[in-house]
């Protein structure tokens, strides 16, 4: 029987073995773990009827259920809580699994906004879940700003950041803007820009129009008012990929019209604060079962997410993956980790 050096809850070692043999069938297979397939996997073995009666207990103590009557056991979100904070051994990264994930990363000439993304991507494909990258909030001091018309009604803002990051967003325009609108909107915001950040921009924007110090007209006014309005610092871009992997496995989340709610939550304003605020009340990696967070709401989802942190030790995006409960934390864990360092440095 395995040696456990601290276990949880009180529960001997026995109770902690069937637990975490559950919980690891659970996580390879999907599907309901009986006392027969227990018997196998045990070492020393245990007969069936021992078995059941451990796993009555972990039922009656809400560790375990049952999908049907005469099915074998799952473990509920508490068990698996168990299991990973008690039972759960996690692997570590050698050092060429460390350098392939610092590699992907860090290709040259790559822009954030694609290096965010492959992050995204790198997460999803290694475990076989949905990956996020929440990138830095923009509250940067800004360089340049620039306007190019796009067509009726429609423009592009450029707005550059001191350390290089580039913000693309197209607004709308007031109908029969001429071109010189443009010109002179990034022309009056480059005059105001002196390695100030976009808060600071915006208010004296602000100030200059209230007291009717420029000469701009008004609709290069209501251009600048939109160009600011596209880059707002409090808020950032939230890159997932891999939505594709929850849908290969609803063994717990049964219907789609709840994976659906999923992606809508994930694409929300609102998710992405969240995001951060989970990301900022830890010091390392998190680990959300269920409902845990309050994230979502629901059960039948993991979220494991860490902070990126810059060389200032600074907060500078968040890092995770959501999937279904079975999740190989084991595995994810480290890589999440080890990702957000590389992440955090690259920000740096």
């Amino acid at each position: 029987m395995i040696e456990f050096s601290n276990l949880p809850g009180g529960m001997n070692a026995r109770s902690a073995s069937i637990l975490r043999e559950i919980v690891e069938e659970y996580m390879e297979t999907g599907g309901p773990v009986g006392s027969q397939t227990l018997a196998q996997r045990l070492t020393p073995s245990l007969s069936a009827a021992t078995i059941r009666n451990v796993m009555a207990e972990l039922t009656q103590a809400g560790l375990l259920f049952s999908p049907h009557v005469s099915a074998g056991r799952l473990p509920t979100e508490k068990g698996v809580r168990l299991f990973v904070d008690g039972l759960l051994q996690f692997g570590a990264l050698d050092e060429i699994e460390r350098a392939r994930i610092a590699t992907r990363l860090s290709v040259r000439g790559r822009s954030m906004q694609e290096m965010l993304t492959e992050a995204s991507s790198m997460l999803s494909g290694l475990s076989a879940a949905a990956g996020l990258v929440l990138a830095p909030k923009g509250d940067g001091a800004l360089k340049h700003i620039e306007f190019v018309a796009l067509g009726p009604g429609k423009a592009l803002v450029i707005l550059v950041a001191a350390d290089g990051q580039v913000e693309n967003r197209v607004i709308e325009t007031p109908p029969g803007l001429p071109p010189s609108a443009l010109v002179e909107a990034g022309n009056y915001l480059n005059s105001l820009l002196g390695d100030v950040t976009l808060p600071v921009l915006r208010q004296r924007v602000s100030d200059d129009l209230a007291q009717n110090r420029s000469e701009l007209d008004t609709l290069a006014a209501s251009v600048i008012e939109s160009g600011l309005a596209t880059w707002d610092a409090q808020h950032g871009t939230l890159y997932l990929r891999g939505q594709g992997n929850l849908l290969t496995d609803i063994t717990e989340i049964e219907k789609l019209a709840t994976i659906q709610m999923l992606f809508e939550r994930l694409e929300a304003q609102e998710t992405m604060l969240q995001l951060l605020q989970l990301a900022q009340e830890s010091e390392g990696v998190r680990i959300y079962i269920g409902a845990e967070s309050g994230f979502f709401g629901m059960s039948g989802v993991s979220m494991v997410v860490a902070p990126a942190r810059n060389e200032h030790d600074r907060i500078v995006g968040a890092i995770g993956v959501i999937g279904p409960t079975r999740l190989n934390y084991g595995r994810i864990v480290p890589v999440v980790d080890y990702t957000a360092r590389v992440i955090g440095r690259l920000l740096s």
